[in-house]
């Protein structure tokens, strides 16, 4: 019967290997030890254990037995005594744990603190630090910046966004990221730099992860909002999306049905119009239609007022 060979690089198949039987890889010649790694690479082996094998059953039936050893009773031990239940007259109520969590301000004080701090503010230089200083509102805590303006632009026209994004937390600026670039090209469409108005947000800290305000959030920083209104003295505002809008509107409609509309807000009241915020036209590109309809109408209403 004739044998072939597995492979004809195998170093079984070297007359000097059956002369020399066992060997060690340190005995082997660069050839014959590459012939040795492509046998085992061709029988599945990737990679290499112990010199000397172990025996995993025999371990494995040893901790076993040891595990059994522990777990059984002593011979002639006493048995356990059983701790005798407390009767009810007896037991005591466990102490309630104190914690360590600082005790949030009240909602109506918070918004009468940020009243008063807002009211005492002459210029939004002045609001800005107010901002800075108040420490009644929990999403101060986890923000990175007060993203405030501290300066009116040089246009009558204010620009007002929900909260700040992820990029204007990190540069402490409204609208620096992508939505700033597209807000720049819907208005430079009409004519308008935006870099020359104010822009801001309704709430001047970035919620955590994102997420709206909730009502007593929105609450506390309203006064804010309010007063860099009447500092800023815009002869237009512009309500970016539906949580700006519904802000400053009081109004429980989408922002599809508030779209184009004017309102007026502040006191001395200031005429504002609702658009589409830049992340509605990012999410829905066919928004883009709609938005344009409503720079339109803005400008529209612009030039009617300087004429």
């Amino acid at each position: 019967m004739t044998v072939t060979p597995v492979d004809e690089r195998l170093p079984v198949a070297s007359p000097s290997f059956k002369r020399r039987g066992m060997i060690e890889a340190s005995q082997l010649n660069a050839g014959e030890l590459a012939a040795l790694l492509h046998f085992h690479a061709d029988a599945g082996v990737d990679f290499l254990l112990e010199d000397v094998g172990v025996d995993r059953f025999a371990e494995f039936a040893a901790a076993i037995a040891a595990s059994a050893a522990t777990r059984a009773p002593t011979q002639g031990a006493a048995p356990r005594e059983r701790p005798q239940r407390p009767s009810q007259a007896d037991a005591k109520p466990a102490p309630r744990p104190v914690s360590s969590t600082a005790v949030a301000i009240p909602g109506e004080e918070a918004v009468e603190m940020a009243r008063r701090a807002a009211e005492a503010a002459t210029s939004l230089a002045e609001l800005k630090q107010a901002i800075e200083n108040f420490e009644g509102c929990n999403l101060k805590a986890s923000a990175r910046n007060s993203v405030f303006p501290t300066e009116a632009g040089a246009l009558p026209i204010l620009i007002l966004g929900a909260t700040p994004s992820a990029e204007d937390d990190r540069e402490g600026v409204a609208f620096s990221g992508v939505h700033g670039e597209l807000l720049s090209k819907m208005f430079a469409a009409i004519g308008i730099d935006v870099t020359e108005t104010t822009l801001a947000h309704s709430v001047p800290w970035r919620p955590p992860g994102g997420r709206p305000p909730t009502p007593s959030e929105a609450e506390i920083c309203r006064p804010f909002a309010m007063r860099m209104i009447a500092l800023a003295k815009p002869r237009f505002i512009v309500l970016l999306g539906n949580f700006t809008t519904r802000f400053f509107t009081g109004s429980t409609e989408a922002i599809h049905a508030l779209r184009g509309q004017w309102f007026e807000i502040g006191t001395p009241p200031t005429e504002a119009i609702a658009m589409l915020h830049p992340q509605d036209l990012l999410t829905a590109p066919l928004s883009k239609r709609l938005a344009w309809m409503d720079l339109l109408a803005f400008e529209k209403r612009m030039n009617q007022s300087n004429a």
